[in-house]
């Protein structure tokens, strides 16, 4: 394997565990309020965005990898 397949598999590896950790109870319970953002509960904005911003930045790593 060579020296950049490595870092972008441990790259995405580091990725997956901030989601785990984006995901994870203490972290939601932080967003779970009775407030709305353009009409949208914070819990679910919370989580459609860190979902969106995680495969953006998954994706990234990816294509990072491939151009070298």
């Amino acid at each position: 394997m060579k020296g950049y397949e490595r870092r972008t598999g441990q790259r995405l590896v580091a990725l997956g565990l901030l989601g785990a950790l984006a995901f994870n109870y203490p972290i939601l319970g932080l967003f779970n309020r009775a407030v709305t953002v353009l009409g949208i509960p914070l819990l679910y904005a919370y989580i459609f965005a860190a979902w969106a911003l995680l495969i953006a930045a998954m994706a990234l790593v990816v294509e990072r990898g491939r151009a070298k």
